[in-house]
């Protein structure tokens, strides 16, 4: 049978003032611990079958002498029943938190996944379009709900109304609603199926995306009027103008072009390196730049204290909508980002150059991942011809027919 201390007096465990281990007699085990900053708590050492295990019962004084011997006698009663109160507490802890997680919100959970991965998102307009689809379409019906309690029939209410009329929302809308579920219930605050899976599931509920709108293209200048086009832009003025022109000869993303910056550019060099932060597929990417690209920059007038090529009138880069609204005014048909159609449609139908040269100017990914992972060159001098060669086309005389598409929408 263990040996019992002599019991001390509550005054005399309140004078104590040395760290370490005392036994406080009346039950056999029951200690008080003094760490060396002076705190004071209470340990049960105690044999759990085969292994000796401390306790912990408080904190003294707020656990007193009195309750601490009676929570230890407790114990005892219990290993001596069979029962280990380590396991029971554990238990017990598991089922609270259990229960906790239960109550999350899908709201809560929204919140959580888009904060662990804000370095991932493209750009804030990006983390914005996520905040609002979820505001607009999912909170009202999911928000507040407990995350473990959304329903298949939860996920139709809220896409069935939209699929049909806004099918690329909603569609995106589902991926989003199927991530955070996803997300939840590696998280432990769901479990089984995810009722926002598109194979296999809400497949079987609603229409394929694919058969219920056709994709919608940027609209592009047909590459017959190109020559015309370019050569007009060449007399307007502006900075709107300037970053138009440059993102043509380049066939640039607009926002690759209007957030281009001067430490970007080695004009000597003649290459523009977009760096992979600003790249959709988040990868470095070289612009030989032509004669007229060149030229363009030469005769760019400088902001001071300002990084930007194209700058605003205070200093930042310049909206989306700029290239857009000059655009409308010159009444074309067209958006900014259909130059890169056009680009691609002159590689393909005017020149020889192979398609994958095309499509590394266009900077998107080699589809084929064997062939990707094997090449480590990005064909500069290559592409430099290939863009002086666009380069002439653009400012090459443009010729007038009457089998050429206007440019111009008809009145």
């Amino acid at each position: 049978m263990p040996k019992v201390a002599k019991e001390l007096s509550p005054l005399a465990l309140k004078n104590i003032n040395q760290p370490g281990l005392y036994a406080a007699g009346g039950v056999a085990g029951l200690h008080l611990q003094v760490s060396p900053s002076l705190a004071k708590s209470w340990i049960m050492r105690i044999s759990i079958g085969s292994k000796r295990r401390d306790v912990g019962l408080g904190g003294f004084p707020s656990v007193p002498l009195t309750q601490a011997r009676e929570k230890g006698r407790q114990l005892r009663e219990q290993v001596a029943a069979g029962i280990d109160p380590l396991a029971m507490r554990k238990e017990a802890r598991l089922a609270l938190e259990s229960r906790q997680a239960a109550l999350v919100t899908f709201e809560k959970c929204a919140e959580r996944y888009m904060m662990a991965k804000a370095g991932e998102w493209k750009n804030a307009k990006h983390h914005q379009q996520w905040v609002n689809t979820l505001k607009v379409y999912a909170y009202p019906v999911i928000g507040k709900l407990p995350v473990s309690e959304i329903t298949l029939a939860h996920i139709t209410k809220i896409l069935e109304p939209i699929w049909t009329t806004k099918t690329e929302t909603a569609s995106r809308l589902r991926g989003r609603i199927e991530t955070i579920l996803d997300w939840s219930m590696v998280h432990g605050y769901r479990t089984g199926e995810n009722p926002a899976r598109w194979r296999g599931h809400l497949d079987k509920v609603l229409p394929t995306p694919g058969r219920l709108q056709s994709v919608k293209h940027h609209k592009a200048l047909p590459l017959e009027n190109m020559p015309e086009f370019f050569q007009e832009l060449q007399q307007k003025e502006g900075t709107g103008a300037k970053a138009l022109l440059f993102t043509i000869l380049t066939a640039a993303r607009t926002s690759e072009a209007l957030l281009a910056t001067w430490d970007e550019v080695d004009l000597r060099e003649g290459v523009w390196t977009v760096p992979a932060v600003r790249m959709k597929a988040k990868r470095e990417h070289r612009v030989p730049l032509s004669p007229a690209a060149l030229q363009l920059l030469s005769e760019l007038p400088r902001m001071k204290d300002c990084k930007f090529l194209f700058p605003s009138s205070r200093g930042k880069n310049l909206s989306n909508m700029v290239m857009l609204t000059l655009m409308r005014r010159m009444a074309v048909d067209a958006v900014p980002h259909g130059f890169r159609s056009t680009f691609r449609d002159w590689c393909g139908e005017r020149t020889n150059y192979p398609r994958d040269l095309a499509e590394m100017a266009l900077a998107h990914m080699i589809e084929n991942k064997v062939e990707a992972a094997y090449r480590r060159g990005d064909m500069l001098e290559k592409r430099r011809q290939l863009m002086r060669e666009w380069d002439s086309f653009l400012t090459s005389p443009a010729i007038k027919s009457a089998e050429i598409v206007p440019i111009r929408k008809q009145a």
